[in-house]
C-alpha cells in the first residue's frame, strides 16, 4: 500500500495533463497523450485516459504507482 500524497489545486480545477507535468511525470504537456496511452491512470477507481479531464478537490488519482488526493 502506498502513501497518499496530497496535491493542492490552485483555482477550481487542474487538468490531468497539467497535473502530470506539475508532478514531473512528463516533461511537456504534449507528452500527456502518449503517456496516457501507454500507462494506466485511475481516477476515483475508474481508468482515465483524457489529458483534458478536470481534476477537482476530493478526487483520488493513482498514477505511476503513487496515489494522490486533491485538496
Amino acid at each position: 500500500m502506498s502513501i497518499i500524497k496530497d496535491f493542492t489545486i490552485e483555482g477550481e480545477y487542474i487538468t490531468l495533463g497539467q497535473f502530470l507535468k506539475e508532478e514531473s511525470i512528463i516533461s511537456s504537456g504534449g507528452q500527456a497523450k502518449f503517456y496516457l496511452q501507454d500507462n494506466p491512470v485511475t481516477l476515483n477507481g475508474e481508468l482515465e485516459d483524457r489529458r483534458g479531464k478536470k481534476l477537482h478537490v476530493g478526487d483520488h488519482l493513482q498514477v505511476n504507482g503513487q496515489e494522490y488526493e486533491f485538496r
